[in-house]
């Protein structure tokens, strides 16, 4: 898979992306990385990328010729179908499942802001989509650009250790992740459970997933209102909420 990133900043992407995951996954071939800073598509001494906004106002806007040139050199820089997005506060905000589905795609290009924003008339001709992280300003879209990089590498065949890896995690099956421990069995009184010593891979199992029933009704309960639960796991979230109130009582 390629990435291409739009950006007045490449080298915090590049130095970003040597590390981790995405590191190994670019060191193995597995992803290809493609940055493209707009001041090399400028035609003035300085290198301008932004001017002052029409209608006044604080702040500059990035100029539309030189991102899209660098939009055009970076589509150019390799055949096939080419997905263009704007990392953007006001784009649709991103979810597993987004990833999921980009995970399939041969190439990304992302257009990282900054300053005030960019020329809307960018967005308008030269831009498939907007993307979000949430509902929050940062200052440019290169972190936003990494966190895509970084959530979408993960997904891709033989990038993480085991195959089952990418599956387990957090908001797979929409749901928030059950706990995890590691050695030592016990530190400063507090113990791993016994269940996960047990060596029984069944009674793991349900447990792991009665944990996460019971974590996302307890963090993230607007995703349990998406669900269709099985009769298995309705048992399993009676169970956890039983458990929780004898845990409760106890402590009192």
């Amino acid at each position: 898979m390629r990435f291409d990133v739009v950006t007045l900043f490449p080298e915090m992407i590049a130095e970003a992306a040597r590390y981790g995951v995405t590191g190994k996954a670019i060191e193995r071939g597995i992803v290809r990385l493609g940055l493209w800073n707009p001041r090399d598509f400028t035609t003035d001494k300085r290198r301008t990328v932004d001017d002052r906004p029409y209608g006044g106002g604080p702040g500059m806007v990035m100029m539309l010729q030189p991102l899209r040139q660098a939009i055009r050199a970076a589509k150019a820089a390799e055949p096939g179908m080419v997905r263009v997005a704007y990392l953007s506060p006001q784009g649709v905000k991103l979810r597993q499942t987004d990833f999921i589905g980009f995970s399939k795609q041969e190439r990304i290009l992302m257009v990282a802001g900054r300053y005030e924003g960019i020329d809307e008339r960018l967005v308008e001709t030269d831009v498939d989509e907007e993307w979000s992280l949430g509902d929050y300003v940062i200052s440019g879209g290169e972190l936003a650009a990494l966190v895509v990089i970084d959530g979408v590498t993960r997904l891709l065949p033989k990038v993480l250790g085991a195959d089952e890896s990418s599956q387990q995690e957090s908001f797979m099956q929409g749901l928030l992740d059950h706990p995890h421990y590691t050695r030592p069995d016990t530190i400063e009184g507090q113990a791993v459970p016994e269940i996960l010593q047990s060596g029984d891979h069944a009674e793991i199992e349900r447990w792991r997933l009665k944990q996460s029933l019971g974590r996302t009704m307890r963090r993230r309960p607007e995703l349990l209102d998406k669900l269709e639960l099985s009769e298995e796991q309705k048992i399993l979230l009676k169970e956890f909420i039983s458990e929780q109130k004898t845990v409760k009582r106890n402590k009192q």
